[in-house]
């Protein structure tokens, strides 16, 4: 108990006093739903450009494909039906596919899903009014209209009411990409209706993102909850909301709008830094395929809203505000994570992967981390979140960063600024972190990564005392791994285009080979391999050469 006392304390104690009176009201106050008629709908002067199209997820008429997981909505319940995951329910009321790749050929479908939806939802209800799922579905339903597929009465009807109860729930408890979420909506209601209550709700949206956008984006452009997968989301909303400005043009300032496109132009440059050479996402704190758009994607409907030349291809990228350094060559790139967990006051998709690294060589990637498969309170998300399923060390069992339930984080690792120094045929990086020193034995783990011509050396050494640890290294599905001719502390990589790499440790007690998983997508784990190496003393190396 009081374990359990402490780790809540280290939680809350970084809170901000908005969030904690926000979840007391958010508990405990219910607004009245407003059924008034919607104000008039405006008329597009602009041009709206098509923004970027989803994934199919309505494969037939009430079966839906989330998550890697089908289900069909067989009755009134099922729009919340407790057996399907937290996030798969999410899904279902975003309304994604209304703008999905083949959404012009499933018209029909998507009008008698709405109509499905308004009937079987009574307003505040469910998870479908939440205020996450409730602005995605907004922004879903007025992006269809302005495709031209017009939004009829009772869908008006239903959409300002939705809009006037987000107005009134908007997450402050929660903040980060949750409150941008909420205020992007009440842009597009604001600018989609005419009239004195669509200004309150402009006024109120921009209002946040004003406040919200410099502080979320850092000045090197990536998102401050420093996930990949949230930083393109991010990214994405912000290009939303230029096309809409454009579309319907003289409702915001010019200085808020070349915010969003100078916030855009950053993201841009850092989503390019932070991508492999196969266009996704590195994976660091919550991060898997196929929920955000790709690099491309962003790329393509950056363009057409005018936004171009935001590609610097250096060798060394430091992004000193996220904490994320990309080393390359002609044959390989690094991404390596010197950074903290993310705001002190919402750190909940961080992982503990403290000074943990991805590696890709001849296009491929070799070193992954753990990925993301699932979220909600269960072994399987703590696992992920674990520095036991990064490319880093653990001692005695424990975690760099106290991650625990969901999405909470006590005690956290603090990194100290690298030092980054050129040599002769590449570059020296060396950082530590503190993240155990809250253990008996007042551990700093400190790590140095060598990257030169065709070797990358990772040296990890422990100051303080400590019973065991181990440090992990964990490899992509499709490369194969086995012992060089019998050693224990060599290993072959073999890459699926034939070429091979050399693994050797030094300074290990033992290295094992474990059969472990990788989870690249929601619902998804394969199998792969980890070589897990246990210290002998406080020093050890891996060196890769290829």
């Amino acid at each position: 108990m009081i374990s359990r006392l402490l780790l809540l304390f280290h939680t809350v104690r970084f809170l901000r006093p908005i969030q904690i009176y926000s979840r007391l009201k958010f508990k405990l106050y219910r607004p009245l739903i407003d059924n008034s008629n919607p104000p008039i709908v405006r008329i597009v002067s602009g041009e709206w450009k098509s923004p970027i199209q989803y994934k199919t997820s309505l494969i037939s008429l009430w079966m839906f494909r989330f998550l890697n997981e089908e289900h069909s909505l067989k009755s009134s319940s099922d729009w919340d039906n407790q057996k399907f995951s937290k996030l798969w329910r999410y899904n279902l009321h975003y309304f994604n596919d209304l703008n999905a790749e083949d959404a012009g050929s499933n018209v029909e479908w998507h009008r008698k899903l709405l109509s499905k939806w308004i009937k079987e939802n009574t307003p505040s209800l469910g998870s479908g009014w939440e205020p996450y799922p409730c602005s995605l579905r907004i922004v879903n339903w007025i992006k269809w209209s302005l495709a031209g597929y017009k939004l009829d009465s009772e869908c008006l009807h239903s959409l300002a009411i939705q809009v006037r109860w987000l107005s009134k729930n908007l997450e402050f408890h929660i903040m980060g990409n949750h409150l941008l979420a909420n205020a992007k909506a009440l842009v597009f209601a604001g600018l989609f209706f005419k009239g004195p209550e669509a200004e309150k709700w402009l006024s109120t949206g921009l209002r946040i993102l004003k406040r919200e956008v410099p502080e979320q984006i850092l000045t090197d452009g990536g998102h401050f909850e420093l996930s990949p997968m949230y930083h393109n989301t991010i990214l994405e909303d912000l290009l939303d909301l230029l096309n809409i400005t454009k579309a319907v043009p003289g409702q915001v300032a010019k200085e808020q709008l070349s915010d969003w496109r100078s916030a855009c132009e950053r993201m841009l440059q850092w989503s390019s830094h932070m991508k492999h050479p196969d266009g996704e996402i590195s994976f660091f704190n919550d991060s898997a395929f196929g929920v955000a758009s790709t690099f491309e994607q962003l790329e393509e409907y950056a363009k057409s809203l005018g936004i171009t030349d935001f590609i610097k291809n250096e060798l060394l990228v430091y992004l000193a505000d996220s904490g994320y350094i990309r080393l390359k060559n002609n044959t390989a790139i690094a991404f390596l994570d010197v950074a903290k967990v993310g705001p002190d006051y919402l750190p909940g998709h961080a992982h503990a992967d403290t000074l943990s690294f991805e590696l890709n060589l001849f296009g491929q990637r070799v070193f992954v981390n753990s990925g993301t498969s699932q979220y909600g309170k269960n072994l399987d998300r703590y696992k992920q979140r674990s520095t036991v399923s990064h490319n880093t060390v653990c001692i005695d069992g424990k975690d760099s960063s106290e991650v625990w339930s969901g999405f909470r984080v006590a005690k956290r690792a603090r990194p100290t600024e690298p030092n980054i120094h050129k040599t002769s045929d590449g570059y020296y990086i060396l950082c530590s972190h503190d993240g155990y020193k809250r253990l008996l034995g007042k551990c700093i783990h400190q790590r140095e990564w060598k990257f030169e011509g065709t070797h990358f050396c990772v040296t990890d050494t422990i100051r303080g005392i400590f019973n065991h640890a181990v440090a992990n290294f964990y490899i992509h599905p499709d490369v194969d791994v086995t012992f060089e001719n019998g050693m224990t502390d060599i290993f072959k990589l073999t890459i699926p285009t034939g070429q091979t790499a050399q693994v050797k440790i030094e300074g290990a007690d033992k290295s094992e080979l474990l059969s472990t998983k990788w989870y690249p997508e929601f619902g998804i784990s394969l199998d792969n391999k980890c070589i897990s190496v246990s210290f002998t003393s406080p020093k050890l190396s891996m060196c890769i050469t290829w």
